[in-house]
């Protein structure tokens, strides 16, 4: 459970302000549809996370638990650093396409979100915990929860959610937290 739980905020914090965000909220304006977009979300943030939870768990057996904290420490640092740098819009992504809401969200995000901060916090999570399963389901349904009020208020969540302040927050708990197990796996305490 605890791959679960750490994977599904990891992965909602994440989401918070990422340029996967705003490409939920310029899908979701253009076709109005909220539950389509989402679901295209959801399918797409499954076949993201179980492609990444199952590196991590071929990556467990590898190397040792302290170069899995290192891990771990190296993509909150990740993390952290990328929710500080600006996010540019990818609005026109998917603009000209004919194939709906559903198969316009799942592809776009499917393709913005590979390699993304948020792929990597679960492939390294994943290793953590040794749990395909888990880490895949909690970081997608982080994602979904995450892009849920995107989905839904579309263009005035851009307006309501003040983005800078929160990211930056997210950022802070993401280095404070990767910094912390990078001490510890690196034994400098």
């Amino acid at each position: 459970m605890d791959a679960l739980l750490t994977t599904f905020i990891a992965a909602a914090l994440a989401e918070f302000g990422d340029k996967t965000q705003l490409l939920v909220i310029a899908i979701a304006a253009r076709y109005r549809k909220a539950g389509a977009v989402l679901l295209g979300v959801a399918v797409a943030a499954l076949a993201n996370n179980l492609i990444a939870a199952f590196g991590g768990t071929l990556l467990n057996g590898i190397i040792t638990l302290r170069a899995i904290s290192l891990l771990v420490a190296v993509a909150l640092l990740f993390a952290g650093v990328a929710a500080i740098i600006p996010q540019r819009s990818p609005a026109g992504m998917g603009a000209g396409w004919k194939t709906g809401p559903f198969l316009t969200a799942a592809a776009c995000f499917f393709l913005l979100e590979f390699g993304d901060k948020t792929q990597f916090l679960t492939f390294a999570l994943a290793a953590q915990y040794n749990s395909l399963a888990l880490a895949a389901a909690g970081a997608t349904a982080g994602i979904v929860v995450a892009n849920a009020p995107a989905a839904i208020m579309a263009e005035r969540s851009r307006e309501l959610l003040r983005l800078k302040p929160l990211r930056r927050g997210i950022a802070s708990v993401f280095l404070l937290i990767g910094f912390i197990i990078a001490v510890s796996a690196l034994r400098l305490t």
